[in-house]
């Protein structure tokens, strides 16, 4: 698998990093430096529709309305590890208790939520579409926005990788030191970035598209990013 494409613009959101000078800051603390503050509240979302949306889900749609009233978008991919894995687990436990579920709880539990609240949000009927593939989501997120990209009227593509706090009865199977976050790029077909999956192992904490948006705002020429097993390593041409 080797591909190529470019960054055009970008943007992001976590507790207590917003702006990108922000970002900037955060991208050359030690690795293990931890977001740390509040999140700043959408002035995009309309109060009526953030209030039934996830924190998860107004992430990726504040980060989304953001670009696209930079950019005309053709096509958006949406990739998340846990999606509304928060919601769902409300569910599970209003069944245990003999409840009743919310209406709201049940439709908005779905992972392609945050991607339809964008388009209705938005009123922009583009095509969407939605992935989880584990710790490289956001790799395989990629490997989608390209594949579009090869469709003729296809210049400019959204990627969304975003993710929240997994509950407690799951939080030892994923580390969720840097939840919620959500990154967001628009991409193209170009020669700025290239990328080849690697055998070599590494270990790393960092979600993928938090190690992405690191190296891209440090301009390292090289870096790689871990995919469980193997690597993704990539190359910058500016």
């Amino acid at each position: 698998m080797n591909y190529s494409l470019s960054v055009l613009d970008w943007q992001a959101i976590a507790p207590g990093v917003s702006t990108s000078e922000a970002w900037l800051r955060w991208a050359f603390l030690p690795e293990k430096s931890r977001f740390c503050g509040e999140i700043e509240k959408s002035q995009r979302i309309p109060m009526m529709s953030s209030r039934r949306m996830s924190l998860v889900s107004r992430l990726a749609v504040d980060t989304s309305l953001a670009l696209l009233e930079r950019h005309q978008i053709d096509r958006a991919v949406f990739t998340s590890r846990h999606g509304e894995l928060e919601r769902t687990y409300k569910i599970l436990q209003t069944l245990a208790q003999e409840q009743q579920v919310s209406p709201t709880d049940f439709s908005m539990s779905v992972h392609n939520t945050a991607a339809g609240w964008v388009t209705i949000t938005a009123k922009n009927t583009l095509p969407v579409t939605s992935l989880a593939a584990g710790k490289d989501s956001f790799q395989q997120g990629m490997i989608e926005a390209r594949a579009m990209l090869s469709v003729k009227e296809v210049n400019k593509v959204l990627l969304v990788d975003f993710d929240g706090i997994v509950p407690k009865p799951y939080d030892y199977m994923s580390s969720t030191s840097y939840s919620p976050y959500c990154i967001a790029l628009v991409l193209s077909l170009g020669e700025q970035f290239s990328c080849q999956r690697i055998a070599e192992t590494q270990v790393d904490d960092l979600p993928q598209s938090l190690s992405f948006i690191r190296h891209y705002l440090q301009n390292d020429s090289a870096f790689c990013i871990s995919a469980g097993s193997g690597q993704w390593l990539w190359n910058r041409k500016d």
